[in-house]
């Protein structure tokens, strides 16, 4: 049988640890090709290159990967790979990530790694965004691999809805005291902000983006409530940004 073609990308760049993590899931379950950016694009969310030409370099070919890197970001990688470098190949399944630092909640918006497999659902191919809750260089992705092959297994075999991906956060705990894995609905919470500033050793002042998340949900079918419980949150993703719920209600405003 044909093995299946997966694309690997990432927003953590071509030297995260978090992307040999990646390949070493998808490289037993099919044809691997990597495309990811030629530095840390994290925070870029559904950013695309415009101003600009995007530069594409094969660096090296491992035990049979290929891999590619670009001054583009996340999303220009899922472009890039999709159009240009398996050019006129069906993709089978599209993996972002592993990410360093948890990817749920509102974090989704922000981030480069769930921007890269909303992307390829635009296209209707199977995508997963695996996020690590661990921002350190030196993060144990024990866990992420073992639970991610088993999801990615399970998509291979069981396919995903259209048009949806799934985001999937695993927590920072030992595999031993991960309990399993649930699906999960965006937590509410927000981010407080603040533009710390400090100086430059030439005296000029800049701004440095700090703050911390607040939940207002608590429970396990929360990405968040999953993840404290040491669970393994796996949520289901759609572009389809409209608030359906609220349509009947905004009649008013129509003439």
């Amino acid at each position: 049988m044909k093995k299946p073609l997966i694309l690997v990308v990432n927003d953590d760049g071509y030297a995260a640890p978090g992307l040999e993590a990646m390949v070493s899931i998808a490289k037993p379950l099919g044809e691997v090709v990597v495309v990811v950016p030629d530095r840390t694009r994290s925070g870029m969310g559904h950013a695309i290159t415009m101003g600009e030409p995007l530069r594409l370099n094969h660096y090296k070919t491992e035990d049979g990967v290929d891999y590619y890197k670009t001054n583009g970001t996340p999303v220009d990688c899922v472009k890039l790979g999709e159009k240009v470098v398996l050019r006129n190949r069906k993709i089978d399944l599209l993996l972002s990530g592993i990410n360093h630092g948890s990817n749920s909640s509102v974090s989704l918006i922000y981030s480069g790694t769930m921007a890269a497999a909303i992307e390829a659902s635009f296209d209707n191919i199977p995508a997963i965004g695996l996020s690590l809750q661990d921002y350190s260089r030196n993060a144990d992705f024990t866990a992420s691999v073992h639970y991610g092959r088993i999801i990615v297994e399970k998509v291979l075999e069981k396919g995903l809805p259209p048009y949806t991906c799934l985001n999937v956060n695993i927590p920072k705990s030992p595999l031993e005291e991960i309990k399993g894995i649930r699906i999960t609905r965006q937590c509410r919470a927000t981010w407080h902000e603040d533009l710390e500033e400090r100086t430059d050793p030439y005296g000029m002042k800049y701004y440095w983006l700090t703050g911390y998340l607040e939940t207002f949900e608590e429970d396990e079918t929360t990405c968040e409530g999953a993840l404290r419980r040491h669970y393994v949150s796996v949520q289901p993703v759609q572009h389809d940004m409209t608030a359906h719920q609220h349509i009947s209600s905004l009649k008013y405003l129509e003439l």
